[in-house]
């Protein structure tokens, strides 16, 4: 019987138990994480920020709750021009001033590091989603293009499970514990992937940035609230948007994604079939952002 096991074992590669192949396994190593820079701004909160490529368009990029630049990177490797990270309020090496926060304190982070960089396109993923919705609803004509991916709320809370995640992972990190950490992050990766090489290199990626960096405990609110008032407030956005769902992710429900394009008037919506669509479907996503935002 096979198994999934933390730490990860000396060899880098799946542990395994029972029978099953047996030859060496080397794994996928974890590629070094580049330079990044804290970037003071107009509100007043240092925010860690990577920037890559050059020249025209720049491409904002805003994560996921409890992700970061790293696992926002694959979404930009086909883009054209400038492409700016960042980390949100809490997360990496931004500053965690005192919460509570709210999505209007995401939107002011996005808005200034989006100004900062003198972006035009957007990318927001799940979290970094609401925040740019939004951004979108005070300044409705702020960038030419928009990709929202994996929206997870807009007017009405997260569900319950979201919540129950965010506690999990925020409690292990408080406590250090790797091996908590590891259990919770391995929610991320379909079941199927877990016990492979590329799974534990994401686990000893995700697990060694947390425990240098942990995260902020104000983010503990957020699955609480909303991203904007009333979808209504998204009809004045005339910038063409890419809405990007799937089906069967309980923290990033199908439904909110065709209720996020339904308020859009220029939005095109896709829907996968199934979730964990960074490892079943990279290139087809890669490929979907990239020519939407590219044409």
């Amino acid at each position: 019987m096979r198994d999934f096991r933390w730490p990860p074992p000396p060899d880098g590669g799946p542990r395994t138990y029972g029978p099953g192949p047996t030859a060496p396994r080397t794994g996928r190593p974890t590629i070094p994480e580049p330079p990044t820079e804290l970037v003071a701004t107009p509100h007043g909160v240092r925010l860690e920020r990577l920037v890559t490529g050059a020249g025209e368009p720049v491409t904002i990029f805003a994560h996921g709750l409890g992700q970061g630049i790293a696992t926002t990177r694959p979404l930009g490797s086909a883009v054209d021009g400038t492409k700016v990270f960042f980390q949100f309020r809490g997360h990496g090496r931004s500053e965690a001033p005192a919460g509570p926060w709210s999505y209007q304190d995401l939107a002011r982070d996005l808005r200034a590091m989006a100004d900062l960089g003198q972006a035009n396109r957007a990318v927001g993923v799940s979290l970094g989603a609401g925040a740019l919705c939004r951004l979108l609803v005070e300044s409705p004509r702020r960038f030419e293009k928009v990709v929202l991916f994996l929206p997870a709320v807009l007017d009405r809370p997260r569900p319950t499970a979201a919540r129950e995640r965010l506690t999990d992972l925020l409690d292990a990190v408080d406590e250090g514990d790797a091996a908590a950490i590891a259990e919770a992050v391995a929610y991320e990766i379909p079941a199927a992937l877990r016990n492979t090489p590329a799974g534990w290199a994401y686990l000893r990626q995700r697990v060694d940035q947390l425990t240098r960096d942990g995260l902020a405990p104000a983010l503990a609110s957020l699955p609480d609230q909303v991203a904007v008032r009333t979808a209504a407030a998204l009809a004045e956005v005339t910038a063409p948007v890419l809405v990007i769902g799937c089906q069967g992710d309980p923290l990033h429900p199908a439904e909110v994604a065709e209720q996020v394009a339904a308020a859009l008037p220029a939005a095109t919506l896709h829907v996968y079939d199934r979730p964990g669509v960074l490892w079943t479907h990279r290139a087809d996503v890669r490929d979907r952002i990239s020519a939407f935002l590219n044409a």
